[in-house]
């Protein structure tokens, strides 16, 4: 919504709580100091999100709480900005020791935007945590809030040396996509606020302006066929165009995809899940300036009045595309080209090893929801470290929630190999027990630490799929690759809305059920049940199972059978999604 529209109308109250934050100090420096309580001021707790965390408290532990007239067991999520998902085994290592000494649970968890976070930091910890990022390299500024998030990038293309370009140029954007308040520094690493008489009147964002955007966006870079990202699902895609085959093969540009987003509000039909839009070509050399382009489109454009209409997906549908691409080719000074043919043949990661052009290897781990910690039946965290303290490659923390422990020479496979099995860690498709279903499943973290999560997704999964593949073995169809995704909510962290099977949740124990997507990520699905639980949830998959065992075709996904076979219509656009 332009400046024009919202003069005569009521903003938002985040653009109210931005707009006197000066820069997004606020008062977050007064509140570290309040012994008094383990919370925040609610506005702060707004501006937080740039410093990427977000107050929680635990929701198990509330009644008791309150009953012993104790405030709420206040804690704080913190997610780290690691663009494209690279991290060092000295960073690694320094992660892991910060879970141990900071947190409340000693884990890590995995994201879906190819990042961590810290679950349960107390508030004298936030300091030590964001510094002990800073002392590796990293950081979490704007992980949260209405900025440019954590750039997602394909973690091991098909043709895996085209990787470090897809990285470079999640880094580059993320990089130049930066809030350059000095707000982060100033409170958090003890940066010296600069003497009043050496700096301009006014502090200035140059890309973002005082407010900021109306609304989160997110950026990923997809190199296809591999579609791990899930790149529609984004406010802005990159997806790669190559040129030449195997060693030779170089991306010389990327489709520029506009308007994805996975969040909806249950019941309310002007809210609604999207896939992006393609608005056109771009060589490598101009994708940088044409993604501020398409961020300051949505800055001067977005919804400022309705915040859960402020997403990208919505100003797109509202001016149209034309309109929008006008708008950025204004910002980029240029004109786009058509975009190039593309096509995606895979959406889950590819589990175990896997060997690169440069005879490196590559071992993707399976790692249930994203949560790294030990068990009594799987030292995940432990293992992780051991590695780290031998491992010369990298690692690689996927957009789907899992890790790759990558660039490993042809004379350490063995040795990495068997460390990830002694510790639990080696769950591959052949091996760890993990079916298709499971390997290819995703959930929010929900109960008990998010405040927006009516109904458990992590802590639940694991035991339905158990059930599920379960029913999968009663049907011969466990070799089926099916995409099944749970979350809390319908905020949509967990993309639930691109799986073929989805789950989100509508109240405790309840959840509304999704069909149709196309398990490449290119189509969304559609309502098929209401809050309903466990018991409808698998007798309604015992009966498409059957059908789809029966009247499949050759080849076919479980997403393209239930709309082929008329379980669920196809949506076609986000605007569909209701219908």
């Amino acid at each position: 919504m332009s400046s024009t529209d919202t003069k005569t109308q009521k903003l938002a109250v985040n653009e109210g709580i931005k707009t006197k934050s000066n820069f997004l100090r606020g008062t977050i420096s007064e509140g570290l100091q309040d012994a008094v309580t383990g919370s925040l001021a609610e506005d702060d707790t707004q501006l937080t999100k740039f410093h990427g965390f977000y107050q929680q408290d635990d929701r198990d532990l509330r009644q008791e709480r309150s009953e012993q007239k104790l405030e709420p067991l206040f804690s704080f999520m913190l997610r780290a900005r690691v663009p494209g998902g690279v991290a060092t085994p000295e960073q690694w290592l320094a992660i892991d020791s910060m879970a141990d000494n900071y947190t409340i649970y000693g884990s890590l968890r995995l994201t879906t935007r190819n990042t961590f976070q810290y679950h349960g930091m107390l508030k004298p910890n936030i300091k030590n945590v964001i510094q002990g990022l800073d002392d590796i390299g990293l950081d979490s500024l704007a992980a949260c809030g209405d900025v440019n998030r954590n750039v997602t990038c394909n973690t091991n293309p098909v043709q895996s040396h085209l990787h470090q370009e897809a990285f470079e140029m999640a880094r580059g954007i993320s990089e130049h996509l930066l809030p350059q308040t000095k707000a982060y520094s100033e409170i958090w690493l003890d940066g010296k606020k600069q003497d009043l008489n050496d700096v301009p009147a006014e502090e200035v964002e140059p890309i973002y302006g005082e407010t900021y955007l109306p609304r989160k966006f997110k950026i990923a870079v997809a190199v296809p066929p591999h579609n791990d990202v899930d790149v529609y699902t984004n406010d802005l895609g990159l997806v790669a165009i190559t040129e030449g085959e195997g060693e030779t093969a170089k991306i010389i540009g990327y489709n520029i995809t506009v308007g994805g987003g996975m969040g909806s509000t249950h019941g309310d039909v002007e809210t609604y899940p999207r896939l992006a839009s393609e608005l056109g070509f771009v060589e490598v050399k101009d994708a940088i300036k044409v993604s501020e382009a398409v961020l300051k489109s949505q800055r001067d454009l977005g919804n400022r009045v309705v915040r859960k209409n402020a997403r990208l997906k919505y100003t797109v549908d509202r001016i149209g595309l034309d309109a929008f691409r006008d708008a950025v080719e204004a910002h980029a000074g240029f004109k786009m080209q058509p975009s190039k043919p593309v096509k995606f043949t895979l959406q889950g990661d590819r589990l175990g090893w896997v060997k690169g052009v440069d005879n490196n290897w590559h071992l993707t781990l399976f790692v249930e929801n994203g949560r790294i910690i030990d068990t009594d039946t799987r030292q995940l965290k432990t293992g992780m470290k051991e590695i780290a303290k031998v491992h010369k490659g990298d690692f690689r923390m996927t957009a789907n929630q899992n890790v790759i422990i990558a660039n490993v020479p042809e004379d350490e496979k063995v040795m990495i190999e068997g460390m990830a099995k002694q510790y639990g860690l080696y769950r591959t498709f052949n091996e760890g027990g993990v079916s298709p279903i499971r390997g290819n499943s995703m959930a929010c973290v929900a109960l008990p630490t998010c405040a927006l999560a009516m109904a458990e997704a992590e802590r639940y999964l694991p035991t339905l799929i158990d059930k599920v593949d379960g029913l999968a073995a009663k049907h011969n169809i466990s070799e089926q690759d099916i995409v099944l995704r749970m979350t809390g909510c319908p905020n949509g962290c967990a993309r639930p809305f691109a799986a073929e099977i989805a789950f989100v949740g509508k109240g405790p124990g309840k959840y509304n059920m999704y069909l149709g997507a196309d398990g490449l990520g290119t189509r969304l699905n559609k309502l098929h049940l209401e809050n309903i639980g466990e018991d409808d949830i698998l007798a309604e998959l015992d009966r498409l199972f059957s059908l789809f065992a029966e009247h499949r075709l050759e080849a076919e996904r479980f997403g393209d059978f239930v709309v082929r076979y008329g379980v669920i219509k196809a949506t076609i656009e986000g605007k569909d999604f209701h219908q």
